[in-house]
Order: structure tokens, then C-alpha cells, then sequence
């Protein structure tokens, strides 16, 4: 591999300080939390996936909220929520349905639902990342065909029985992906966070998905991958952390004794991407400007993640 050195340091950099923002906010630091005057202007996604607020979110209210779920409610539950994934939409939705279980799930109902949210001016989807978004079910509203692929999921197909079964997080990856919808980078987050409960226990470290940004972040970082795909280059960066943060003398502290997965080395990939382009406004892709200035949340994050990883911070 032939790599833009310039570039291929930053991500590490980039790795180490926004995990070091993590890591005062944890400690109850104020803001600004690092000289970086780029990090300070613009929002940025953790180093680890599963520390973003929504993930969070996730967690805490979808999938460890106190109350026991079968299997199949559970990852309906989920991936409910990941097709909006926006905490106001779930958060209507149990609000009115006191509950989302496939039992309680009424396409019409819910439905109404969430017409009259957006007939209201609410956006009832998060922009973090563009859910497909067409007729494929034959409907008008984005939402509804959402449902749609929902009940024929689960009502029809049986869905979460099936993802139950999966062995691997590449099998379930595939079912996913076979429906309308669903394309390549939006099953990866699917199985991602199906993989947070404890209705699976899929290795993390046989499978990856490059999406868009992260590709681009590779592009920008590799001048010849000497015919490396996208995921391979990802799975070189997972595998060789510990000695580029040792060479760059940064030290990086990880969540309990975690290190970055497959899913947070391809994310920083695309993080990396929109920091360029300020911080190395001549290498040039299809994306100039960051969108997102930071704003910082009042709201204060209770932590939580999988018991299974066994981590407390």
C-alpha cells in the first residue's frame, strides 16, 4: 500500500483526540475540551460507534429499558427504531402505543401516527445518515412504505425468528439486505446494533461494509491499496491500531479494554473525510463542507453498553 502519510496520520489523530473529548466530558470537563479548533466548530462523531447519543439512546430505552422482550420483539424494537433513528419518533410512538412490541404494531395506527407528527411540521426521521426512500411498497409517504417493510418482515416473514438463528453477523447482514429498501450500508448498522442485545453474540471482527463517507476518508488516505478492497483496508486499520497509536506516540484510552471494532474504524473513515475538508481543503471529493456546527446537548448521557462487553466506566 501507498499511503498519503499526511492523511493516514490525521486518522489516527483524529481517533486519539476525539476519544480524548470523550473521555473530560466523562470526567465533567467544560467546553472546549481540546485546542483543536476544527473539533470545536463542528460536530463530529465519537471514536467508538456505540458512545454517539443515539446509540446511547438505543440502548437505554430500546434494548436494556428494564423490561423483558422476546427475541423477536427485540429486534423488531430495534430495528424499528434504526429506520427512523430519532429518539422524538420512538419516543411518540411509545407515548401512544404504551409500548412497541409486534403485538402493539398496527400498520394503519401507526400510521396515523406519524402522518399527523409530520402534518404537525415534526421530522420524524434523523438526517445523521438518508434511509432509502422509495415507492417501493407502492405508498407516497416515506413512512408508510417503512411500515410496509416492516409487517412484511415480521408479520409476514417472520423475520426476527430468522435473524435469531444466524450464526454469523454476515448471514444476518444478507437476509437483511434482501429486502426492499435496505441497501448495503444500512443492513451493516442493522446488524450492528442488533448485535447490542443479547439475543445474538455475533464475532465482530469477520465482517465489515464500507459506506459512502468511509470511502471517500480511504480515497483520501491511500494513494495505491495495491488492489486491497475498502473493507480490507478497514480491517488493516483495525488490526494495526495499538502499534500506529504506539509510533505516533498517542495514547489512546479505550472503553474498559475494548478496542476499536470493525464498525468504529470504518466510521472513522468518513469522520475523517468531512475533517479534511477543512483541515486538507485540497483534496478534493464530491463533499466540501461540513455540514453539522457543534451544538453542544444539555442533556447529560447515562452511559450503558452491552453487559456482555463487561464494561463500567
Amino acid at each position: 500500500m501507498k499511503k498519503r502519510s499526511e492523511v493516514y496520520d490525521l486518522y489516527w489523530y483524529f481517533a486519539y483526540e476525539r476519544q480524548n473529548i470523550f473521555w473530560k466530558k466523562i470526567r465533567g470537563e467544560y467546553f472546549p475540551w481540546t485546542d483543536d479548533t476544527i473539533l470545536q466548530e463542528y460536530k463530529f462523531c465519537n471514536s467508538y460507534r456505540v458512545n454517539d447519543r443515539v446509540s446511547q439512546y438505543l440502548l437505554n430505552h430500546v434494548i436494556y429499558n428494564g423490561v423483558s422482550y422476546s427475541d423477536e420483539d427485540m429486534i423488531f424494537r430495534i430495528i424499528l427504531f434504526k429506520i427512523f433513528n430519532k429518539e422524538e419518533t420512538w419516543e411518540l410512538l411509545v407515548d401512544h402505543f404504551h409500548d412497541v412490541t409486534l403485538q402493539s404494531f398496527n400498520v394503519k395506527e401507526y400510521s396515523l401516527v406519524l402522518s399527523y407528527a409530520r402534518g404537525s411540521g415534526q421530522s420524524i426521521y434523523n438526517d445523521a445518515y438518508i434511509s432509502c426512500a422509495n415507492k417501493a411498497y407502492g405508498y407516497d409517504n416515506k413512512h408508510d412504505n417503512h411500515l410496509a417493510l416492516l409487517y412484511q418482515m415480521f408479520v409476514v416473514d417472520k423475520l426476527g425468528e430468522k435473524i435469531a438463528k444466524c450464526k454469523t453477523m454476515k448471514e444476518a447482514f444478507f437476509l437483511l439486505k434482501s429486502y426492499p429498501l435496505i441497501g448495503d450500508f444500512m443492513a451493516y448498522q442493522l446488524v450492528t446494533d442488533i448485535n447490542y442485545s443479547d439475543v445474538v453474540n455475533w464475532s465482530e471482527d469477520e465482517f465489515t461494509v464500507a459506506g459512502p463517507g468511509a470511502v471517500r476518508g480511504i480515497k483520501k488516505c491511500f494513494l495505491d491499496r495495491e488492489g486491497m478492497s475498502n473493507e480490507e483496508i478497514i480491517y488493516y486499520m483495525y488490526k494495526h491500531q495499538d502499534e500506529e497509536f504506539k509510533r505516533l506516540h498517542l495514547p489512546f484510552k479505550r472503553i474498559g479494554n475494548r478496542p476499536l471494532q470493525l464498525i468504529d474504524c470504518q466510521n472513522i473513515f468518513c469522520e475523517l473525510d468531512k475533517y479534511a475538508r477543512v483541515a486538507l481543503p485540497d483534496l478534493k471529493s464530491n463533499r466540501v463542507k461540513i455540514k453539522k456546527k457543534y451544538n453542544p446537548k444539555k442533556a447529560k448521557i447515562n452511559y450503558v453498553y452491552p453487559p456482555k462487553w463487561n464494561i463500567h466506566l
